[in-house]
């Protein structure tokens, strides 16, 4: 039996090392390239908030201001009621999470742990529903919230979202289908109904998915701008994102004021998923959904 040159056995691993730090080298460099794109954005606003009127022009430009100009602030909070309109998308952001959160864990602890005529049937109907974009139902939607005279108020915005959603049920279903269903039996043994085994059993399991939903919905309140734009008629009741719009209208030139708006009405959204990523990435992981 004849032996390998030792230099042979010492060359492959080399190699093979030397293969797997290229890879990862490159595979860093391109996450990196990609986190700078999407950050730059928002490093160019914070900046250009802070910035003096004579430095927001200027070219070359100037990345970080001098001195700072926090005065944007208060100056863009103040030419309009932009801290009322917070407080109008806080209120449709936190009911419509309520409804959304209730209906959708409802109809997908139905789809996924309850046995019943046509159920595959009605998941594929529902799941249809997704390929229905918003500017088909518009104009339907619109006529009924007319004609029972929501138009004018949150409520078309809100009432909907206690009927579910069909990709939170969806992410839901698939989250509550990894909980082994011996649990439920368990339970069912020791005399609890449907009901209970739902409240005490199944919702406390799923708090990651629940808050990933939570997370969706507040996120596509917060940033809805076509809902609020075609049922709000009256000022006082603009959300950020229809705020924003005023100030493009009144203020576009207005750069430093412009900027500063938009970092407000951008922030809490970005201190959310940084307080709440950890849970949102097990939610999206544990329910089998992959990117």
């Amino acid at each position: 039996m004849s032996l390998q040159p030792m230099s042979m056995v010492k060359n492959v691993p080399l190699k093979k090392r030397l293969r797997n730090i290229s890879g990862s080298t490159i595979k860093h460099l391109v996450l990196i390239l990609l986190a700078i794109s999407f950050v730059f954005p928002m490093f160019w606003m914070i900046s250009t908030s802070l910035k003096p009127d004579i430095e927001q022009l200027r070219w070359p430009p100037v990345w970080i201001p001098n001195p700072f100009d926090w005065a944007n602030y208060p100056r863009a909070m103040n030419f309009e009621p932009f801290l009322h309109y917070i407080l109008n998308t806080l209120y449709y952001g936190v009911l419509s999470v309520i409804g959304t959160v209730i209906s959708s864990s409802v109809v997908a602890y139905g789809f996924a742990r309850i046995d019943f005529p046509e159920k595959k049937v009605l998941f594929i109907i529902m799941l249809a529903t997704l390929m229905l974009p918003f500017q088909v139902t518009m104009v339907p939607l619109f006529i009924l919230f007319k004609t029972i005279g929501w138009v004018g108020s949150f409520k078309p915005l809100i009432v909907p979202t206690f009927f579910g959603s069909a990709f939170n049920i969806f992410l839901l279903r698939q989250f509550f289908m990894t909980i082994p269903i011996s649990l439920s039996e368990a339970a069912y043994m020791d005399g609890a109904n449907e009901f209970t085994i739902f409240l005490r059993i199944i919702l406390p399991l799923a708090k990651p998915a629940l808050a990933t939903v939570a997370l969706f919905q507040f996120i596509y309140a917060w940033n809805d701008f076509l809902g609020p734009l075609i049922y709000l008629n009256d000022q006082s009741l603009y959300t950020v994102s229809l705020g924003l719009q005023t100030y493009v209208s009144s203020y576009g030139t207005q750069w430093g004021l412009l900027m500063a708006a938009s970092t407000v009405a951008t922030l809490p959204i970005v201190i959310l998923f940084f307080l709440t990523q950890r849970t949102f990435i097990q939610g999206i992981s544990l329910s089998g959904l992959k990117g």
